[in-house]
């Protein structure tokens, strides 16, 4: 059964005088596929601006707004409507001989994934080994999925998860010494313990449908702003998400918009100001996602 979901996702700078500004990258589209369709997606630019589109190397949607005047508040408004078709390929079966672990991949396989198998973040004691090898039973097989399910209630149960205003992400030595971060950290952290085992996992950012602001009783954590978790490549199934923030695999709550091989590649807006020092007052960013009962009718016209 289908889902229509509608994002609202605002970005507000002010300044104390009117600054110019140089050019913006965005990542906001959603990534279609056979299970998530575009029905509608809107770019709001204040003051006037110059848009344009491109691809990144992983075939992103990228946006480059390049804003014609001074101003003293800067406002991007993204707006668009999905359906998530209900195809879940977390439900498809694995490979007969990567149904348990350890499993190798195929050479063709590797040769593609080895970008997304080999580690970015040095660890040169060992301790992200060593924190996933206490859901590892050695010389033990045990079911691929309940493995990463494992890793992933362990990363939820033993870290606290918190918010941070300051871009960018924690490493994962700095997660695992915290035992604290945000869904960007939890995705890092538990993409680079997978690649130690051996999968190839690649970095998600999007947005998290939260069925508690339309009355649902699970509440999901994460949900009011961007929101990231990781792909781990299994055979059969192909890409399959993990969201260890919530302990998700697959389901209709998380929208896709960006994966990447590193969290430093998927920020959702960039970008810089020419002005004075004390010029920036503030920033303010609001994330509304929204279950749609229906198409509006505009979208229905156009269906």
């Amino acid at each position: 059964m289908s889902v229509i979901l509608e994002v609202e996702h605002t970005t507000i700078y002010r300044y104390n005088n009117p600054v110019r500004f140089g050019e913006h990258r965005m990542m906001f589209r959603p990534r279609t596929s056979h299970d998530i369709r575009v029905l509608e997606c809107t770019l709001d630019v204040t003051p006037d601006a110059e848009v344009r589109w491109a691809d990144d190397v992983f075939s992103n949607s990228l946006t480059y707004v390049n804003i014609r005047e001074p101003a003293k508040e800067l406002r991007f408004v993204v707006r668009f409507t999905i359906e998530q078709l209900g195809v879940r390929n977390v439900e498809l079966p694995l490979s007969a001989w990567a149904e348990v672990y350890p499993f190798e991949y195929t050479a063709g396989e590797r040769y593609d994934l080895r970008n997304f198998i080999e580690p970015v973040y040095p660890d040169p004691s060992g301790l992200l080994r060593l924190w996933a090898d206490q859901f590892v039973v050695p010389g033990r097989h045990m079911p691929t999925r309940d493995l990463l399910m494992a890793i992933a209630t362990g990363i939820r149960e033993q870290f606290s998860y918190t918010t941070r205003d300051m871009e960018g992400t924690q490493t994962p030595l700095q997660t695992l010494e915290l035992k604290s971060g945000t869904c960007r950290d939890y995705a890092l952290f538990m993409m680079e313990v997978v690649r130690r085992l051996g999968f190839a996992a690649r970095f998600v950012s999007g947005y998290l449908y939260d069925p508690a602001l339309d009355g649902g009783a699970d509440a999901m954590t994460g949900s009011g702003a961007t929101h990231a978790w990781l792909q781990i490549y299994l055979p059969g199934p192909g890409w399959v998400p993990c969201d260890p923030t919530n302990t998700l695999f697959g389901g209709d709550h998380l929208i896709r918009v960006a994966y990447v091989r590193d969290p430093s590649q998927a920020s959702p807006l960039s970008g810089s100001f020419i002005g004075q020092d004390g010029d920036f007052a503030g920033l303010e960013v609001d994330v509304k996602v929204r279950k749609l009962a229906m198409l509006p009718n505009e979208l229905q016209e156009r269906a």
